[in-house]
């Protein structure tokens, strides 16, 4: 099988980023003539600070940002003729999601306001219903959201005490004074999985399968956090004692520091896992196919004590390893997943993925280091995905062009070209190098189906801004017409 990846927030939009709209559906089809089976998406989460779909307020809601505001105005939640909604309309600057949603939030207040007002009696039983089917994350994550616009969007860390730390008489007041606000969030998250489903419905019917992404980690600034303390490696003051990173390497001679809290595996297993298997549930039921971001913490992973300003001082520290996988096999069966299992890997990574028999990833770009790869296609094995890059690496034009002469030779000496080779002509054969691999699945970018250069990369690792995850292009309006 094959498949591409794109995130949705890259379709076009006359509202700033792409949504679930009729661009999507018409992509879908697309996908189908293309005789595509994935569509691969970048996790679906609430993006803060930065826009990284990899720093989430929530595990589990979806983000307002993705809703079709076209299918709100006719249903007549929202008038055409909205100012904000022209503002919105107006903004062209990609990169600045928050400023967006700025606006989009108020629309989507007043869509909330005109159901309550005017919806009819099924609605608002579908809506009850979905509110009381999600109650074990959808209340904390209403109330965390409403009070993180109340307290101006600082971290929930910078609260007042009283609410930081949850005091019941507290959160029942403000519960109480401010119950239209926080159900405007849970309405939000109507309206975004309605319009995800019927979307998901409209794919898998075409025969397209939606290839999802799951962080391993949570963000300090979500309602997961705030509402479990109790999961994850925090003092009693609910601030990190060490922190998620990757050890320093010839790529980062300080290492990467993520920031994340950690987990408290041991709490994880006394508890048998309920967190993780309800995540995984979850995510079983948005995506047909699951990719689990940074596969190898769960079998160790690296601490950095909380506070230091590099990762150089962290430590490697014991996960659950396959306790945690045997917990979610035994609960839920056979999920379908795909393990990220790039980078350096020790002895008993590797015996962890293959007791767990999900299928791992091969990254083209990671081939060509002047030695036999693992990545290199001849060394692959069938249960793998195979990219050419993810969205954290160059597009396949940019990182040909980077390579030096002794680089590109290499290249286009394992591909079968000569040095008269085009360079669109690399990349397309790239992507048939890697289409013609053992691998069972195949995903390419969609930069590098339009052979872009790394002005379209979608994110560059531990950098902020720059245009980070606000890639689109105007060609995709004319791709599938």
């Amino acid at each position: 099988t094959c498949g591409v990846l794109m995130h949705i927030t890259s379709l076009p939009s006359p509202y700033g980023v792409g949504t679930l709209g009729s661009e999507a559906y018409k992509f879908v089809d697309f996908l189908k003539k293309a005789g595509q089976t994935y569509w691969q998406i970048l996790p679906v989460g609430p993006t803060g600070f930065g826009d990284s779909p990899y720093q989430s307020y929530s595990a589990f809601a979806g983000n307002p940002m993705l809703i079709d505001i076209d299918e709100l105005i006719k249903a007549g939640l929202v008038s055409e003729d909205d100012k904000d909604l022209k503002i919105l309309a107006e903004k062209k600057e990609f990169a600045d999601f928050g400023q967006m949603f700025s606006f989009k939030r108020l629309i989507l207040a007043k869509a909330h306001a005109a159901f309550a007002a005017n919806a009819d009696s099924e609605q608002k039983y579908l809506f009850g219903k979905f509110c009381r089917k999600n109650a074990w994350w959808l209340d904390d994550y209403a109330m965390f959201m409403s009070m993180k616009y109340f307290f101006k969007q600082v971290m929930w860390t910078e609260w007042a005490d009283s609410y930081r730390l949850r005091d019941p008489q507290t959160l029942a007041k403000y519960a109480e004074e401010h119950g239209v606000d926080i159900d405007c969030w849970k309405f939000m998250q109507f309206l975004f999985f309605r319009q995800y489903k019927n979307l998901k419905k409209y794919a898998n019917k075409r025969g397209i399968s939606i290839y999802g992404d799951m962080p391993i980690y949570v963000s300090m600034d979500s309602s997961d956090i705030w509402a479990n303390p109790e999961m994850f490696m925090l003092d009693s003051d609910r601030k990190p004692t060490k922190v998620a990173g990757c050890p320093p390497d010839d790529f980062s001679p300080t290492g990467q520091l993520w920031g994340n809290p950690l987990y408290d595996w041991d709490y994880m297993d006394k508890n048998n896992y309920k967190w993780w298997i309800k995540r995984v549930q979850y995510s079983a039921k948005l995506f047909d196919l699951t990719r689990i971001d940074h596969f190898r913490g769960f079998e160790s992973f690296y601490a950095i004590p909380a506070g230091d300003k590099t990762a150089e001082h962290g430590e490697w520290l014991q996960g659950p390893s396959m306790k945690l996988f045997s917990a979610i096999k035994a609960d839920l069966g056979d999920v379908k997943l795909v393990a990220e299992d790039l980078g350096f890997l020790t002895d008993e990574v590797k015996a962890m993925l293959k007791a767990a028999g999900y299928p791992g990833m091969n990254v083209l770009e990671f081939g060509f280091g002047g030695e036999d790869s693992s990545y290199l296609p001849h060394n692959y094995v069938k249960n793998s995905v195979v990219y050419i890059g993810t969205h954290d690496n160059e597009t396949a034009l940019g990182w040909y062009l980077a390579q030096n002469k002794a680089g590109k030779k290499r290249i286009r000496k394992y591909l079968g070209l000569d040095k008269s080779a085009s360079d669109s002509k690399v990349v397309r054969e790239l992507i048939r190098c890697a289409y013609a691999s053992v691998s069972e699945n195949c995903v390419i970018q969609m930069q590098d189906w339009l052979c872009l250069d790394n002005s379209a990369r979608m994110n560059i690792p531990s950098t902020i801004g720059g245009g980070n995850w606000a890639w689109q292009h105007s060609f995709l309006l004319y791709l599938y017409r």
